[in-house]
């Protein structure tokens, strides 16, 4: 492990976030970064690598398909790779067929087993909705239901979140699912962004890239708390980690959803025909199935071996990954609590999905950090500004 003497900047997490504020620092104010990740890669949850005994890049930490409207996001990104002009579908398995998902035209006909033209869709899921729509609507089913109906949201939600969230649906809040796309024509594109695609030489590439810069010095297998009484007690910390765990849980735990993955090499050259495929009913644990090949047609692939891996959702114990915030209402205030203590700090910034409490897409987190770099980081650094108020996390 490497000095920790001369920084005046630490930044704790190489996810997007971290490594962006990095980059900037060092590339445009030239100055030294120290950044410390605990695990044993750099990239966070976007981390790609290529499987020894398949030769296929995945995403340990599941599929990840990146995505933006922000042209100013899109130009910064592709400094570090070119990108595949891959346009992500996905697919759900119910009652032994397929269908593809968000529901469309082609779901709706498909699973009624229609023809119905955009305007008679329409209307037929109005009255669906009028059939069984709770007014107003307290919970995460009576909010699904006035937005497709009870019988797409038996086949296609009400089992998969009973299987995310390991709670009935019932008692979750509405606020949850405050949105189902429908669309009443045959666009099946998961993604309506300007840009889409995957980067041609993998996630990993784009953060080696990022970070292998003069001035930034990366420390893996470094937890931040175990080192954090040699760091240079004058440098500003831009710490991207759970913001509870930064201050010793002093306001109670927040708590998070977490994934566990499961491998599986088949001896054959096609799983399932997609990219990922939903499980939406109880019958499986599992709620979808990602085959990582399909995430790069361009590339050549072994014709005798694929990788799938099914994704499993439990509640996160204290040494699991975080993925997705929970949000309950106490959830809520005790996050509101912490935001006060870290708005009142002189010398660390809290960003990324982690520090914010909130789910960020990857485009969001590049947003957030070129804008934290620019309006709190970068006055902080050149002293033409102490640390004042904070910028929108999603960006």
């Amino acid at each position: 492990m490497g000095s920790f003497d001369g920084f005046r900047i630490i930044v704790v997490g190489s996810g997007f976030f971290g490594s962006v504020v990095a980059h900037c620092v060092a590339t445009q104010l030239g100055l030294p970064v120290l950044v410390l990740e605990k695990r044993p890669h750099i990239g966070g949850n976007a981390h790609s690598e290529v499987d020894a005994e398949t030769g296929i890049e995945y995403h340990r930490y599941g599929s990840h398909i990146f995505h933006t409207s922000n042209p100013h996001v899109w130009e910064f990104v592709r400094r570090f790779s070119d990108f595949s002009n891959y346009r992500h579908r996905a697919f759900a398995r119910q009652g032994g067929r397929m269908y593809t998902i968000p529901i469309n035209l082609m779901t709706i006909n498909n699973f009624f087993g229609a023809s119905f033209s955009p305007a008679e869709a329409r209307a037929f899921i109005e009255a669906e909705i009028g059939r069984d729509h709770v007014s107003p609507p307290d919970n995460l089913e009576d909010k699904a239901i006035s937005l497709i109906g009870r019988r797409l949201y038996d086949a296609f939600i009400r089992g998969y979140t009973m299987k995310q969230w390991e709670t009935d649906p019932r008692e979750l809040p509405p606020e949850i699912i405050a949105r189902l796309p429908v669309r009443f024509t045959y666009d099946d594109f998961y993604f309506s962004d300007t840009f889409e695609g995957l980067p041609l030489g993998g996630y990993y590439r784009i953060f080696e890239r990022m970070l292998s810069v003069p001035n930034i010095q990366v420390e893996l297998n470094c937890d931040f708390f175990q080192v954090r009484a040699e760091l240079p007690p004058d440098a500003l910390v831009v710490y991207t980690g759970p913001i509870d765990r930064y201050y010793d849980y002093r306001c109670g735990v927040l708590g998070w959803r977490t994934m566990d993955f499961e491998i599986e090499r088949p001896h054959q050259s096609d799983y399932q025909g997609a990219a990922i495929v939903n499980y939406p009913g109880l019958e499986h644990r599992f709620t979808r199935i990602h085959e990582f090949r399909h995430l790069h047609p361009e590339r050549p692939h072994r014709s005798d071996r694929t990788l799938i891996m099914r994704e499993y959702a439990r509640f996160a114990r204290e040494d699991d990954e975080p993925y997705y915030p929970i949000g309950t209402r106490e959830d809520k205030q005790r996050y509101l609590e912490y935001r006060a203590l870290a708005l009142a700090e002189t010398q660390m910034i809290v960003g990324g999905r982690l520090g914010t409490y909130r789910y960020l897409d990857m485009h969001q987190a590049i947003g957030a950090a070129l804008k934290c770099f620019s309006n709190r980081v970068a006055p902080w650094l050149m002293q033409e500004a102490p640390l004042t108020g904070e910028d929108d996390p999603i960006a």
